[in-house]
């Protein structure tokens, strides 16, 4: 079979499960960051700050395994751009951390954190200029925020790391040529998509700021989350697979209990999430929830999303507890324990693998995936265990009839009950207004077409807006 046979074949097995129907087996779609190092011979290091080598290392994985469909490359973040923004919070194989351990996020001080517990309003007011102004030039070493004296080397920081994120998003192109042409393989993920919560967690205000937060100013937290909401949309929707075929990215990290009791669930966490995930789909947008730790408290939350709008990745959960919940409305991804894959033999893998199929996967609807992002602990041998098992006791006799069309997007009609509220001060997508461009204009006005001059600002102004949310969610 050639590799575009083989990509068709792959792609429509993947997207059926992603339906949650039930393809002729099910597909093996596994997150592999630093295995892929592992198994091609490289350092983490290597594969990290030189991403044509982390592409090499998939494409051989790709060639090497049965894999259904596949992240472009696991090892996302590369050092070129954080290390020309001189960012504060990343921690480099081989600079930061040892040669051979994956790539690290370095929480700032609790009274060092990147937003004060009194910058509330003023990120509420404006979250991109707030980015621009206050979070970028404190996560940063280099970089000068609004009343500071603009240096050389401010200046460089900034207009490297972005041209450095552009160089970078243009090399995926022939890369995933490469993954279809050459091995066959489908992508698994299209799009970025984080809470609200989580990011004020992760980027802004870290773990215990936020907690306390939560206790002494919960409004505050509750409005900046809502301020937050148009704009990771707007990033989320912007970079979704405009075919409808692959989900978008969804990162869960401490928006659940026990990080958060089940009130700031209920009230903050999931009001400002489930708005976002409901216009997705309308959008015809699936999104993968890739749950973190344990979220088996909130699946009675996430049951009342639209069918199909979701395909669902077990961590720590309990697959049956899963299963019984979702497996209904929802595809399911994952539970492979990264610890027997890291220390087990082959047998137990093949033991855990059957187990998991027994319980999600007798009706269509699974995909085969460790449980967390697989790094270079993961022993070759139980990879391939957990190939084979999958084919072993992963074919189904009667799989549903072939999908009209290779796509995953709802039913005409469907409209969400919930709104996202509208971006304060400034669009979503936008840095300067096409008003405030104007304004700027020695004689205030356009002598020729002023459609054609506007759509062009526009389209130039939200390379600021991609630069400084994707800085935040993805860097």
């Amino acid at each position: 079979m050639t590799p575009k046979e083989l990509y068709q074949k792959r792609l429509r097995r993947f997207v059926t499960a992603l339906n949650n129907r039930k393809p002729d087996m099910i597909p093996v779609r596994p997150f592999a960051a630093e295995f892929t190092a592992l198994h091609a011979g490289y350092t983490c290091q290597e594969v990290t700050q030189d991403y044509s080598k982390g592409f090499e290392a998939m494409i051989r994985c790709c060639k090497d395994y049965d894999w259904d469909a596949v992240p472009a490359n696991m090892i996302y973040v590369w050092p070129g751009i954080t290390d020309a923004a001189s960012v504060r919070y990343y921690g480099v194989p081989g600079v930061d951390v040892p040669f051979d351990r994956g790539f690290q996020y370095i929480e700032p001080p609790e009274d060092h954190s990147f937003m004060r517990a009194c910058e509330y309003d003023r990120l509420i007011d404006d979250p991109t200029a707030f980015l621009y102004e206050v979070w970028l030039p404190r996560a940063s070493r280099r970089i000068a925020g609004a009343g500071e004296p603009n240096t050389y080397r401010s200046d460089v920081a900034l207009v490297s790391s972005a041209m450095a994120m552009v160089q970078y998003f243009n090399a995926y192109g022939p890369h995933t040529a490469r993954l279809t042409d050459e091995a066959g393989t489908p992508g698994a993920l299209c799009g970025i998509f984080k809470a609200p919560l989580d990011i004020l967690g992760d980027k802004l205000r870290g773990y215990i700021g936020l907690t306390l937060d939560l206790y002494e100013q919960p409004e505050k937290v509750l409005k900046a989350c809502e301020a937050l909401m148009p704009h990771l949309h707007w990033l989320a929707s912007q970079t979704a697979d405009p075919g409808s075929q692959l989900p978008i990215g969804y990162w869960m990290h401490r928006g659940g209990v026990p990080f958060v009791k089940p009130e700031h669930f209920d009230n903050i966490y999931w009001p400002t999430v489930r708005p976002i995930i409901e216009q997705l789909w309308k959008e015809g947008h699936q999104t993968m929830f890739y749950a973190e730790g344990n979220w088996d408290a909130h699946l009675d939350a996430f049951r009342e999303l639209p069918d199909r709008s979701i395909v669902y990745h077990i961590d720590r959960g309990d697959p049956q507890k899963t299963h019984n919940k979702l497996h209904d409305k929802f595809a399911i991804s994952g539970g492979v324990s990264n610890v027997t894959l890291a220390i087990g033999t082959p047998e137990q893998v093949r033991t855990e693998v059957k187990h998991l199929i027994d319980i999600l996967g007798k009706e269509g609807g699974y995909i085969m995936d460790a449980s967390a992002i697989m790094q270079n602990d993961t022993k070759v041998d139980n990879m391939k265990a957990m190939v084979e098992a999958t084919r072993e006791f992963g074919v189904y006799d009667n799989p549903d009839e072939p999908l009209t069309e290779l796509v995953v997007r709802p039913d005409a009609g469907y409209n969400p009950h919930l709104a996202i509220p509208p971006a304060t001060n400034r669009p979503a997508g936008a840095c300067v207004t096409w008003h405030e461009h104007l304004t700027d204009l020695q004689c205030g006005k356009i002598k020729g077409c002023p459609e054609l001059a506007e759509s062009v600002w526009k389209m130039v102004d939200s390379n600021g807006a991609t630069y400084i949310w994707q800085m935040l969610l993805s860097f």
